[in-house]
C-alpha cells in the first residue's frame, strides 16, 4: 500500500508542538541586523547535521547584506533560500523573523539548479536542464523523490515554469512558493550559491526515506457572478477590460463596492476563480492599475471566464486541511508550508491571526507566505500548499 493510499484526514491532532521534529532542525532570529540574526541561528543549529538548509528572509531585511553575512555563519552545507511575504515559525505567522530550516542528512538528499533570466522563460531550456539534473541525481534505494520550486514572485513566469517542470519530471510531484517582499512588491529573489538572484527560480530535487504527502486547499467557492476577460496584456498579467468595461470598475460592481474602495483586503476576500475541468483555482488580484486595470497573480488572457469567489470559514478549512495522518507513521513529523500572503491578510483583517497561528503551531507547520503557490503542475493563488513529512519508523532514528 502506497503512502498516498495510507494517508487519511484525521480528527484534529493532539498538540505536539513542544516535541521537536526528528528530521528537521529550526533556527529563528528576530534581530534586524543580518549578521546578528545569522549568529543567533548558527548557535541554535551548532550541533545539527543537515543535508541542506533553507533560509527564509523577511521582506524588511536587505538580501544582499544577508548574503554578505552568510559565509561561515551556518553549518557548512548547501544553503538555499527565498525572500518572503511573512514567515511561519514554530509560533505561527510572523513578519520579521529570519528562519533557517535544516533538513537532516539522515533523511534527506538534495540536488539543485538555479534558472536565471526567467523573463521570458524558455520552456525547452527548463525541460532540458531539469532532465539533466534528474538523470545525474542517482536514486537511493528506499527513497522517495519530490521537487521544490522557489520563484521570483515578480517575474510573472510561474505558470510556464511549473508546466515545464511537470513535463520534465513526470511522476515526481512539484510543490513550491513564489518569493515575496512583504506588501511592497519591489524586490523578490531566491538564494543559490551564496547570492540572492532576481528574475530567477530555484529548483530543489529532493530524495527522502520519509513518507510524505502533498497538501493543497483554499476556502473559496464560485458564485453566480462572472466576468469574461475582454482585453488583457497576458505577459503583464494585466486585465484592462472585464465584460467590455474597465476592469477595476466592473470588478467593483460585481463585489458591490465603490471602485475607490478597492484595496488589498477587498481583493483578498473577493478573488476571481477559473475553472479547470471540475476544479476551480484562484486567480488572486495583486492591485489595481491606472484606476481601471487589474494586475493578477497568475496567468490571464482574452476570453478567459472568471467567476467571483465567496469564502467559507477560513479557520475551519485550515484545521481540516492540516489534519492528516498516516496509518503507519501517525501524525506528521513536520509540514513544510507555502501560504499565500492574501490568506494571511484576510486572517489578520478578521482578527483570527492568533487562532490561525495556534492551528499552524499544533500541526507543526513551518514555511513562508508567498506571492503565489505551485501545486502539482499548476500555479495557484490564495491557496495553502504543503508537504507533510511523516515520522521515521525505525529508519535512521535520530
Amino acid at each position: 500500500m502506497s503512502a498516498a493510499e495510507r494517508l487519511h484526514n484525521a480528527a484534529p491532532v493532539q498538540d505536539l508542538s513542544s516535541v521537536p521534529a526528528r528530521a528537521l532542525r529550526i533556527g529563528v532570529s528576530r534581530a534586524a541586523d543580518p549578521a546578528v540574526a545569522l549568529a543567533e541561528i548558527g548557535q541554535q543549529l551548532r550541533d545539527a547535521s543537515p543535508s541542506f538548509i533553507l533560509l527564509l528572509a523577511p521582506g524588511a531585511m536587505d538580501p544582499d547584506a544577508l548574503a554578505a553575512a552568510l559565509p561561515g555563519a551556518l553549518p557548512d552545507v548547501a544553503i538555499f533560500g527565498s525572500t518572503t511575504a511573512g514567515q511561519i515559525t514554530q509560533q505561527g505567522y510572523e513578519t520579521d523573523a529570519l528562519m533557517a530550516l535544516a533538513f537532516s542528512s539522515d533523511h534527506f538528499r538534495v540536488a539543485s539548479k538555479c534558472f536565471p533570466l526567467l523573463a521570458p522563460v524558455s520552456m525547452a531550456d527548463i525541460v532540458d536542464a531539469t532532465r539533466r539534473l534528474s538523470a545525474q541525481f542517482q536514486t537511493a534505494p528506499g527513497h522517495n523523490r519530490l521537487a521544490l520550486i522557489f520563484t521570483d514572485g515578480l517575474s510573472k513566469q510561474e505558470d510556464m515554469l511549473v508546466a515545464a517542470l511537470e513535463t520534465a519530471l513526470g511522476d515526481v510531484p512539484v510543490f513550491g512558493g513564489s518569493a515575496g517582499d512583504g506588501l511592497r512588491f519591489r524586490r523578490t529573489s531566491v538564494l543559490h550559491a551564496g547570492q540572492f538572484h532576481r528574475n530567477a527560480a530555484l529548483l530543489l530535487l529532493i530524495e527522502t526515506d520519509l513518507d510524505f504527502c502533498g497538501l493543497g486547499f483554499d476556502h473559496f467557492q464560485p458564485t453566480d457572478k462572472y466576468a469574461v476577460v475582454t482585453h488583457a496584456i497576458p505577459e503583464e498579467r494585466l486585465v484592462l477590460e472585464l465584460n467590455g468595461s474597465p476592469a477595476a470598475q466592473e470588478y467593483a460592481r460585481l463585489v458591490g463596492v465603490p471602485v475607490n474602495d478597492l484595496s488589498p483586503i477587498i481583493f483578498a476576500e473577493n478573488p476571481m476563480l477559473v475553472r479547470n475541468q471540475s476544479n476551480y483555482h484562484v486567480r488572486g488580484i495583486q492591485q489595481s492599475q491606472f484606476g481601471d486595470g487589474l494586475t493578477l497573480l497568475s496567468a490571464i488572457d482574452d476570453g478567459l471566464v472568471l467567476r467571483l469567489g465567496k469564502g467559507k470559514e477560513i479557520l475551519r478549512t485550515l484545521e481540516t486541511g492540516l489534519s492528516v495522518a498516516d496509518e503507519q507513521s501517525g501524525t506528521p513529523d513536520f509540514i513544510l508550508g507555502f501560504d499565500c500572503y492574501l490568506r494571511k491578510l484576510e486572517i489578520a483583517h478578521k482578527g483570527l491571526a492568533d487562532a490561525a497561528s495556534d492551528c499552524l503551531r499544533r500541526h507543526r507547520v513551518v514555511g513562508f507566505n508567498t506571492y503565489g503557490e505551485q501545486h502539482l503542475g499548476v500555479h495557484v493563488n490564495q491557496t495553502f500548499v504543503g508537504i507533510a513529512f511523516f515520522r521515521p519508523t525505525g529508519k535512521h532514528s535520530l
